[in-house]
Formats: C-alpha cells, structure tokens, sequence
C-alpha cells in the first residue's frame, strides 16, 4: 500500500489480523526505554543474534506488526525479507499509550503464531512484563519484574539483565 500511495511512506501502521490499525507517534520516553533495551542486548548482537529495532515481522498474510524490538536468529542477508515467529529469538514491547493494545491484541497474536519470549515494558506501571511458554491460547507463563529483580531472555541464559537496566 505503500508503493501504491495509500499510506505515506513515514506514516506508522501495522497489519494487525487483515485491518490497519495507524500507530501514534513514538514519545520521549517511549524512544528512550528502546534505546535502553538495544543497549542491554548488545553483547549479544555481534554474532550470537540480529538486534531488529522497529521493523516489521511477518506472522501471517494477515498480521504484520511492527515491534520495538527483536532478537533474530543470524541470517545472512539480514532479512531481505521479513522475519517470521520461528527466526525470533525474543520480542520485545515498549507500551505507554499503546499498553492496553499491547497485552489484548498483540500477546496474544505472537503466542498464538509462535514467538518463543516476549517481554513488554510497562511505562504506565513501570515493569517489565515477561512471557514465555507460547501456545494457541496464549503465553503459559508470566512474570512480573520490578526495579531490583534480575531477567535473562530463554535465548541468552547468561546474559543476566536488571529490570532497571531496561526500566530506567
């Protein structure tokens, strides 16, 4: 649609079960919570994973959503074409405005469709959401971190992160 000249080509939207649903502009401290989180994973983005901040992942022919960010299996053409649940090593969401969006329509469509760890930081209560365990009904386990407690994604198990090191 974009080639077409429905959508301007800066405008923000994802593909979310065949309906485009317009996305609103990224905040101050919304920018700076993915900084912070692209940060954390960069020991691990030299070789061990593909860092993918703000880029489109393809579920389905109906549902292609645009998370903060994501950890990607290496490939070597670094995705020409768009990532699928099983090159997702960890997703991750940045939610203020969009939380309620986020936990509802989001979660639910990554486990549905696969993705192995999604974490959502929370700026409206100021933790960190973490889901793991996929399945068609949705994750089988959650966590809730708060400044002082410790996460590590399933992918990179000694890469130990504080919850404040994402948080702020």
């Amino acid at each position: 649609m974009g080639k077409a000249g429905i959508l301007a080509p800066d405008e923000r939207v994802e593909l979310i079960e065949g309906e485009i649903i317009k996305m609103p502009p990224i905040g101050g401290p919304h920018a700076s919570r993915v900084n912070r989180v692209s940060r954390a994973f960069h020991p691990v983005a030299g070789g061990a994973a593909i860092l993918s901040v703000q880029n489109p992942l393809r579920l389905s022919d109906l549902s292609e959503p645009v998370p903060d960010l994501m950890l990607l299996r290496p490939r070597d053409d670094f995705y020409e074409t768009h990532p699928a649940p099983a090159d997702v090593l960890l997703l991750v969401e940045v939610s203020d405005t969009t939380l309620d969006y986020d936990q509802r329509t989001k979660l639910p469509l990554y486990a549905r469709e696969g993705v192995p760890e999604t974490w959502i930081v929370d700026l409206v209560h100021t933790v960190l959401l973490v889901h793991r365990e996929p399945s068609s009904t949705g994750y089988q386990i959650s966590l809730k971190l708060e400044r002082g407690d410790y996460v590590s994604a399933l992918a990179f198990p000694d890469l130990r992160l504080a919850a404040e090191d994402v948080l702020g």
